[in-house]
């Protein structure tokens, strides 16, 4: 594929206070790139690691960030209007499969309505080249067929949150159909890294380990997730970015490498041991419950990305042991400071 020039031209980060979002916002400006980002800063999780990330990302004159919900149609197509985007990444999102059990409003408002309005508003933008959005591996639901790959059926989900990505990448294709808008979808497989989200399982284990309380391990510890770290998510998209988008496209980013969970958490606790912020003493299988499968879990998770490696040579780079010991370091020099 053809790289696009993206230098002078107008990069909306949606969801630019999050996780991904932060990190690719990040990137891009350090090449040099204008970068607007807009994020509701909700309370989801702790506010002042958003506003952690923010300040970070304040320090680079190439970038503006303007508050905004997605779920506000008119201040949504008014902030288009304004910076006449040439790329949209779309990462705002409600995320956590569990969450969404417990609060499904949340989730029509942001995952649908929200994502409803940024295809409306790049309907209507007059200069945008290409829309790329978050989807997730969710939307696989229980499939037992692994690797997964996007050929896929994806018409089982097993958790409101999966329901409505798949919903976005259905209303995205109609209107790609309908108004030629080209778009790529990306489904992110269990990232994971520094400054990551405080409600994802590696982050809420790190927190009761250190507390001395036990984590709870589902499916009695027969589960596999394709951890994925932060910054080759970031190179992923940033590689779609860069090139002449495809028409409509629907990719997996993972490490394509699937991890039992309790060798995950082995690694953490050592790392966590190496870090001291654990007692020379720790016990791992004392504070392990092991527990049934939960509702809305899968099993496994495990990405075919071949089709992206073909595309645009995504190949990830960092291994688990690397990237856990790049989490634990953040993670002791982000609380100790607090």
């Amino acid at each position: 594929m053809s790289e696009i020039n993206l230098f002078g031209e107008n990069i909306l980060i949606t969801g630019s206070a999050g996780f991904i979002g932060s990190a690719l916002t990040q990137k891009l400006l350090s090449e040099g790139f204008n970068v607007i980002g807009i994020d509701n800063l909700n309370e989801y999780y702790d506010v002042n690691l958003k506003l952690s990330r923010l300040e970070t990302l304040k320090k680079y004159n190439n970038f503006k960030f303007i508050k905004c919900d997605i779920s506000d149609k008119i201040l949504t197509q008014n902030i288009f209007n304004e910076i006449n985007p040439f790329i949209v990444v779309n990462l705002a999102a409600q995320a956590g499969v569990r969450y969404s059990i417990e609060n499904p409003d949340a989730y029509i408002n942001s995952n649908i309505m929200g994502f409803y309005n940024i295809l409306e508003a790049c309907r209507h933008s007059k200069n945008l080249r290409h829309l790329i959005f978050a989807s997730s591996s969710s939307v696989y639901g229980a499939d037992s067929k692994i690797p997964f790959s996007t050929s896929d059926m994806t018409d089982h989900p097993v958790s409101l949150y999966a329901a409505t990505k798949k919903s976005n990448e259905l209303l995205a294709y109609a209107y790609n159909n309908l108004y030629k808008i080209q778009m790529t979808g990306l489904r992110f497989f269990t990232v994971y890294g520094p400054s990551g989200r405080p409600d994802m399982a590696y982050f809420k284990f790190a927190d009761k380990l250190i507390s001395g309380k036990k984590i709870q391990i589902f499916n009695y510890g027969n589960c596999e997730r394709d951890f994925t770290y932060i910054d080759d998510i970031v190179n992923g998209i940033f590689l779609v970015m860069k090139h002449q988008p495809e028409n409509f496209k629907i990719y997996n980013i993972g490490r394509g490498k699937p991890e039992n969970l309790m060798e995950f958490v082995k690694i953490l606790c050592d790392e966590m041991l190496n870090a001291n912020l654990l007692d020379e003493n720790f016990n791992l299988n004392d504070h392990i419950e092991l527990l049934p499968m939960q509702a809305g879990d899968v099993p496994i998770t495990y990405a075919d990305t071949s089709e992206l490696e073909k595309n645009f040579n995504f190949k990830p780079k960092i291994n688990l042991c690397e990237g856990l010991k790049n989490f634990v370091k953040w993670y002791a020099d982000y609380y100790r400071s607090k």
